[in-house]
């Protein structure tokens, strides 16, 4: 895959929170994801933030840090992201357990892919499914 820079994904979605230490825990806890980088500022807000599931990653921050993409985010719309998961079911299940507000559960979708959707604390709409389409650089 052109472009990939070593196997490193090439997308990162980025998305801002009010209380960015929060959405890090539900992701963690209930999504599944790693911490791979937390950066907090002197007043302890998270400045930056890298959580990673398989090969895909997402970026985050604390709203209202004055960052230039503090600012250019301020009046943008809510965020979906797709997440790959190899076994749908039992990823549901964690994010029930965690409390997540699930959108759809499981369900079986006509172009192949078992699909669930939750949203996080802040309203950005996560799903989770076996869609993984090959990109060809």
């Amino acid at each position: 895959m052109a472009g990939t820079g070593g196997g490193r994904p090439s997308i990162f979605p980025t998305l801002v929170y009010a209380d960015a230490k929060a959405a890090i825990k539900q992701l963690t806890e209930a999504f599944g994801f790693t911490e791979l980088a937390v950066y907090e500022g002197e007043d302890g807000t998270v400045a930056h933030a890298e959580m990673v599931q398989g090969n895909g990653a997402v970026m985050l921050g604390t709203k209202g840090t004055g960052s230039a993409f503090d600012k250019v985010m301020k009046d943008a719309g809510t965020t979906g992201v797709y997440v790959v998961v190899d076994d749908v079911d039992a990823h549901h299940r964690r994010a029930v357990e965690h409390g997540a507000e699930i959108l759809m559960p499981p369900t079986d979708q006509d172009y192949g892919s078992r699909d669930y959707m939750a949203r996080d604390v802040e309203g950005n709409v996560w799903s989770f499914g076996t869609y993984a389409p090959a990109i060809e650089g």
